[in-house]
């Protein structure tokens, strides 16, 4: 596994003298995915942990960082895992777990052995990563489309219909803190959310996917009254402090998967801002 970045918590006063490069700089993720390995970064909001995993001639293991000081990965924290490329295999522990493109994995503190591997390196899986401490361990599981809880939200007349997939969510397994689901916007809707919203008791992570190719995703953030932007492109993903409102708006429809680590299990726990009240 190739650990390669820290990112430190930034202050919101600090945030406001912020220009293009330094917004990029500290919450951009532009990389997530590596040829048979497996990428982090290690994030100082609630010690989450965001990365990918593509294996193609080889299957990749999960190992320990250097900043969590421990003999086996989790043995403080919990992983979930999103596939959204070819079928894949994830080995907990000597158990086999096929995931499918879009389907889900939920592994609990205390799994020694972790690997990923594809089924065909002509179409490799890709596993997208999140991890946050554990103080309690709950059993492994597969979590797949069918098993979803979905929600039908928002409107064609303003351009926000989508479908929001709860997968690794309270209410279909059981978590200490990571949350994690898949949003997907119809044809001809942009907005993954409006009115924007914000949750003080949890950060949050995006990775944005299936932007089509020369297409781009504008990524808001900051309070509602001094508001920043990010552009991001296919596969990337950007780190959302708590005190940063969630929305973005793309020139296509695309899917992104959101992430979240706190002391809140409750997805409906935010707190709206209405389109008048941004600046």
């Amino acid at each position: 596994m190739k650990q390669i970045e820290e990112r430190f918590a930034v202050h919101i006063d600090d945030y406001k003298h912020y220009d293009t490069e330094k917004l990029r700089k500290h919450f951009l993720i532009e990389k997530i995915f590596e040829d048979d390995q497996i990428h982090f970064v290690y994030t100082h909001y609630d010690r989450m942990m965001v990365g990918g995993a593509k294996p193609i001639n080889k299957a990749v293991t999960l190992e320990p960082v250097d900043q969590q000081k421990a003999e086996h990965f989790l043995d403080r924290r919990e992983l979930g895992a999103i596939n959204i490329g070819g079928d894949g295999i994830v080995t907990v522990d000597g158990t086999d777990y096929e995931l499918e493109s879009k389907s889900a994995i939920y592994v609990g503190r205390g799994a020694k052995e972790v690997s990923f591997r594809s089924v065909d390196a002509s179409n490799p899986a890709k596993f997208y990563l999140n991890s946050a401490p554990a103080h309690h361990a709950y059993p492994t599981k597969k979590v797949g489309m069918g098993d979803a809880n979905v929600l039908e939200l928002g409107s064609s007349d303003t351009c926000n219909e989508r479908r929001v997939n709860q997968l690794l969510i309270n209410g279909i397994i059981e978590t200490c803190q990571l949350q994690m689901g898949m949003t997907e916007l119809q044809p001809g809707s942009i907005w993954n959310t409006m009115p924007v919203h914000t949750h003080t008791r949890r950060m949050e992570a995006y990775f944005y996917f299936n932007v089509p190719e020369d297409q781009a995703v504008c990524h808001f953030m900051g309070p509602k009254d001094d508001t920043r932007h990010l552009w991001i492109h296919n596969e990337q993903a950007v780190l959302s402090p708590p005190w940063s409102m969630h929305s973005g708006v793309g020139t296509a429809n695309y899917t992104f998967i959101w992430g979240m680590a706190g002391e809140n299990l409750d997805y409906t726990d935010m707190d709206f801002h209405q389109p008048h009240e941004l600046k």
